[in-house]
């Protein structure tokens, strides 16, 4: 039980990358007041754990409705987050690329603030909805597995949210080169992690 925990926190800290967030939030909220800056702390937080709930309840039903079987989802799934692990990797760190992003955009308020690049996709990032999908399949995972995967998403945010609240001493703390370093490693291990769902979603695919 507690190596289950401890992979499905792997996993979902690597693609959620509570620490590769703290330099684009850094870089949004540079002009705000302190109490602005935890506002959009609080709201990005928030909206990104409604993201990603929304995908653990009615990702599967989504996949039943278009009769996907699940072998082919998982190797896809895996696929997918392999692809998103390599970009973490070899491509521009989490910090770098979204913080250039997130240059080219105005915001008019707070809540277009938090919404992006904050929530989407710099916390709720595409490979954090395919993970939670995967790790809720109601094939493999009974409504107990499921709810105790959501509490250890919900952790992972939770930690997110006091990074952010943090931030500024985090950032003097490792600094840019820091979080860039924190998040190639974690690319490696989700790299791993996704390449197993991929092998076994087309072992099971074959074998069905």
């Amino acid at each position: 039980m507690l190596s289950v925990l401890f992979t499905q926190f792997v996993v979902l800290w690597a693609v959620i990358d509570p620490i590769g967030s703290v330099p684009v939030y850094l870089s949004q909220t540079q002009h705000l007041t302190a109490k602005q800056r935890r506002l959009v702390a609080l709201k990005a937080v928030a909206i990104s754990a409604g993201v990603l709930l929304f995908f653990l309840l009615a990702g599967q039903l989504l996949l039943d409705a278009m009769q996907i079987p699940l072998p082919a989802f998982q190797a896809a799934g895996g696929l997918v987050l392999l692809l998103f692990a390599l970009s973490m990797i070899f491509g521009e760190s989490k910090p770098e690329q979204e913080t250039k992003i997130s240059e080219e955009v105005s915001h008019s308020d707070l809540a277009d603030l938090a919404v992006y690049p904050l929530a989407i996709p710099s916390i709720a990032s595409p490979g954090a909805m395919m993970a939670i999908v995967l790790l809720t399949d109601n094939h493999r995972y009974s409504a107990g597995d499921q709810l105790v995967t959501a509490a250890v998403m919900i952790g992972v945010l939770l930690i997110t949210l006091i990074l952010l609240l943090g931030a500024t001493h985090i950032q003097k703390w490792i600094g840019n080169v820091g979080a860039a370093i924190i998040s190639r490693v974690m690319g490696l291990i989700l790299a791993a992690v996704a390449l197993n769902n991929l092998l076994l979603g087309i072992k099971d695919f074959y074998q069905g």
